[in-house]
C-alpha cells in the first residue's frame, strides 16, 4: 500500500472518547458508538470554532501490542481548546506522519486499509494515529490516514 511521508503541525481535535482494544469482541461497538453519538446526539454540530468541516478518528495512549487497550477519540479539528468537561480534548502532536489516501466504503475501506498497515514494518511511534474524514459519503469515502513515525528512522 503506498503512503507519503507528511510533517505535521500539532492540532487540537475535540470529541467523545472511550477505551478499547484490537482484540475486544465489543470494539467495533465501541468505535460505531463514539460515531453515533457524535453525530447523533449532536455533539459535532455543537462543538464551536472548528477549524474545517472534516471529522476525525484518533487512536492514541497505546504501547504497540494488538491486544493494549487504546483510546479512541471521535473529534473535528478547533482552533483552540474547549472550555469544560463535556467534551474529551485530544492534541495531535506534530512530527512526522505515513499518509495513506483511501477510498471506497467508509467503514470496510479504512477496516481493510488498518490490517494492512498493522502488517507493514513501519518505524511507527505508537503515539498517536488518526484518520481525517475528507467527506461524508458512506459508500465513496475519501479517508486519510496517519500513522506517527519515529523521527530519524532510516526505512521511510
Amino acid at each position: 500500500m503506498d503512503y507519503e511521508i507528511v510533517t505535521l503541525k500539532e492540532k487540537i481535535a475535540v470529541g467523545v472518547s472511550a477505551r478499547t482494544n484490537n482484540m475486544s469482541p465489543d470494539m467495533g461497538a465501541v468505535i460505531g458508538g463514539l460515531w453515533n453519538r457524535f453525530y447523533g446526539e449532536g455533539i459535532y454540530a455543537s462543538i464551536p470554532n472548528k477549524a474545517d468541516g472534516k471529522a476525525l478518528g484518533i487512536y492514541t495512549d497505546y504501547a504497540g501490542d494488538e491486544k493494549a487497550d487504546y483510546t479512541v477519540v471521535v473529534a473535528c479539528e478547533t482552533l483552540e481548546e474547549q472550555p469544560g468537561e463535556e467534551y474529551a480534548v485530544c492534541r495531535i502532536p506534530a512530527g512526522r506522519y505515513a499518509k495513506f489516501v483511501i477510498h471506497g466504503d467508509m467503514v470496510q475501506a479504512v477496516a481493510a486499509a488498518w490490517q494492512e498497515i498493522w502488517q507493514m514494518d513501519l518505524p511507527r511511534t505508537f503515539e498517536c494515529d488518526f484518520e481525517e474524514y475528507q467527506n461524508d459519503s458512506m459508500d465513496n469515502a475519501e479517508i486519510h490516514i496517519y500513522v506517527g513515525l519515529v523521527e530519524g528512522d532510516e526505512r521511510t
